[in-house]
């Protein structure tokens, strides 16, 4: 049954091929026996997940299911879950339990989805490896030895792991599709503001946006259609209707216009990849779509855009993790001041509090103009290139990461060659545009994955356009070796 997708489960459910208790026990004993390996889940809740399979199989016995009745998922750790502890992957949240849920994770209760536990992740989602938590590195179930991506590694193991079907992630810079594309997954960020970020631990608020890591676009699909509606509660979630976003998955994509953007091909991106990326290209051309170079002249400027605003609001966000509060506090402070300095170096690890003090600086009396203010004046820059492009074409697709899954602590010492991890994806969170990666081949030996990138609020045809590719391929189908 591990095996199984989401959509391929909750057709077994109606058709009472097995229930939700078996397919939660299943998947509860796979998670127990294996996870051990991959480090994937920070928190397993097995009692509550019975308890609410139980519930769904009630439901379903009397034929008033919602979509997802019944259907094991799993949430990354950086989303509210009442009474279960919400740790964001950091000493500093290590024994913070929330009295509430995140709108994302009451949108899958209302859903009757079955909730696994708690997935991994880079501290506080600041990373590209899932290397800085405080729980351990997660390894990636194609080779153990090698990260699975971040921040939502944990995520992105689990899924390719088999363990669950469909987990929810967060992408700040790539912190969904990155971890995607190095384990073989599909992964989706939604345009800013189409899922509520209620309840969702900030590292950079203006970036953040929650969505999907599944198996298939199918998949995706099914679960960006319950996560993503209007929410009262978050001033920056559109007020859009939720949709069915399977609707249009079978549409014939026949004269579609595809952006091939030329800097997305230059140096830095490994050959192998780019092969694997350049075929996957010439399939949509067999399938009817129409191929157009274009160009995104600011691209190169989104690292170092990004290195500067997404601190900046990190400094501003994890200011309230002072020990006073709630969180990590010292032993035994000899004063105010003692409190906050040891609770704070103390709680926070290496990546985050080298991100807190590139932020506090850019937003500093005399740099604010100099930094920040600049890096938002790039930002405006970077999005009319999208804006100009999407002017000609339908989609922008290109490669998700420039290299596959690197060794576990190959890239620790340089912390720079980790940011660039993530220099094709971070531009779509600048912009708030969707984007998703699709598995399109191997190099190496490792999953490579294809960047689709969409119009604003276009999310419907970006499914529709990975979901003809994956019907006319079998890349997602593929099993890690440590899964089987």
């Amino acid at each position: 049954m591990h095996q199984l997708t989401i959509a391929e489960i909750m057709r077994g459910l109606r058709d009472k091929q097995f229930s939700s208790v078996e397919i939660t026990s299943h998947l509860l004993e796979r998670i127990q026996q294996l996870d051990n390996q991959f480090n994937s889940f920070i928190s397993v809740t097995g009692d509550q997940a019975i308890k609410q399979a139980t519930a769904a199989d009630a439901r379903l016995a009397k034929g008033d299911a919602p979509a997802l009745c019944g259907v094991p998922i799993a949430h990354k750790d950086i989303f509210c879950t009442s009474g279960v502890r919400t740790s964001c992957g950091s000493k500093m949240l290590d024994n913070f339990v929330p009295p509430y849920d995140a709108t994302v994770v009451d949108n899958f209760q209302q859903a009757g989805a079955v909730s696994l536990g708690k997935t991994n992740m880079d501290e506080f989602a600041m990373g590209s490896s899932n290397e800085s938590s405080f729980y351990g590195a997660v390894k990636n179930p194609w080779d153990i030895e090698r990260i699975p991506g971040g921040s939502s590694g944990g995520s992105a193991a689990a899924v390719a792991a088999l363990l669950v079907p469909g987990t929810t992630a967060t992408d700040t810079g790539g912190s969904i599709r990155q971890p995607a594309a190095m384990t073989g997954t599909t992964g989706l960020k939604p345009t800013y503001g189409r899922v509520s970020r209620w309840g969702m631990i900030a590292f950079a608020s203006s970036l953040d946006q929650g969505g999907p890591i599944t198996r298939t676009a199918e998949d995706a699909a099914l679960m960006l259609s319950v996560m993503a509606g209007p929410d009262k509660k978050d001033s920056t979630c559109l007020d859009r209707p939720a949709q069915d976003y399977t609707a249009s998955l079978g549409d014939s994509i026949k004269g579609l216009k595809i952006g091939v953007p030329s800097e997305y091909f230059g140096e830095g991106l490994d050959s192998e990849v780019g092969a694997q990326v350049q075929a996957a290209l010439k399939a949509y051309e067999q399938l009817g779509a129409e191929l157009v170079e274009i160009s995104l002249p600011h691209s190169k400027l989104a690292v170092p855009a990004y290195y500067v605003i997404a601190p900046a609001e990190a400094s501003a966000n994890l200011s309230r993790f002072d020990g006073v509060r709630y969180g990590y506090r010292c032993e035994n402070p000899a004063d105010l001041r003692d409190l906050y300095m040891r609770s704070r170096g103390e709680g926070f690890g290496e990546e985050v509090k080298r991100r807190i003090l590139v932020g506090s600086y850019a937003l500093s009396a005399g740099y604010y103009d100099a930094y920040y203010n600049k890096a938002q004046q790039v930002r405006r820059l970077i999005k009319q290139d999208f804006v100009d492009a999407f002017d000609k074409v339908d989609v922008i697709m290109g490669p998700t990461a420039p290299n596959p899954a690197f060794k576990l602590g190959e890239k620790n010492a340089d912390p720079v060659a980790m940011y660039l991890e993530d220099i094709y994806t971070i531009a779509t969170n600048l912009a708030g545009l969707p984007g998703m990666s699709i598995p399109c081949g191997f190099a190496h030996g490792l999953p490579v994955g294809l960047q689709i990138i969409g119009n604003y609020l276009d999310e419907a045809r970006m499914l529709n356009v990975a979901h003809q590719f994956q019907l006319a391929s079998d890349w997602h189908q593929q099993t890690a070796p440590a899964a089987q």
